[in-house]
């Protein structure tokens, strides 16, 4: 395994933060699909995952992460300050606009779809058919603001909400 690839793995897996820092995005370099790191996100319900693959999503400049959500879970409607770029790259990506959750308006995405959502767009998912796993793309701050303060996952201890139980 090259340096650069060791030091990012041992950045990855040290980090207790949120956002740990992947590979610099000015450097060449890889991540195998069987060392990514899933870390809890505070942002998200705690059973949902992150993982900073490319750059700092807590500082200025690019980004990428893979976000997995698990079956059933809900992100209720939010914003994020940045323009991004989702690929999915498994399951179904469930992705509706507005500032309320309506299931009506969600449309669904395979694996391989790219759906571009500009800043401060509101936006909601659910992972309504099993588990998803999106890549997103993006020029940091990584930011995430939710609609409605009450279901910011960083706000309650048992978010019942966010289930379709």
């Amino acid at each position: 395994m090259n340096m650069l690839l060791t030091s990012a793995l041992l950045a990855l897996g040290i980090a207790g933060g949120a956002c740990a820092q992947g590979l610099p995005a000015t450097a060449s370099g890889e991540i195998l699909a069987e060392n990514v790191q899933w870390k809890a996100f505070p942002a998200f319900p705690p059973e949902a995952r992150l993982a900073v693959l490319i750059g700092d999503p807590s500082r200025p400049g690019p980004y990428v992460v893979r976000v997995k959500v698990p079956a059933n879970l809900k992100l209720m409607p939010h914003t994020h300050p940045e323009d991004r770029i989702y690929t999915v790259m498994s399951g179904v990506f469930y992705i509706g606009y507005g500032t309320t959750f309506d299931a009506d308006k969600l449309k669904a995405y395979a694996p391989g779809s790219v759906i571009v959502l500009p800043a401060n767009t509101p936006h909601f998912h659910w992972a309504r058919s099993g588990e998803y796993i999106t890549q997103v793309s993006g020029s940091g701050p990584l930011g995430i603001q939710y609609v409605r303060p009450q279901d910011d996952p960083r706000n309650v201890r048992n978010p019942q909400y966010l289930h379709d139980d």
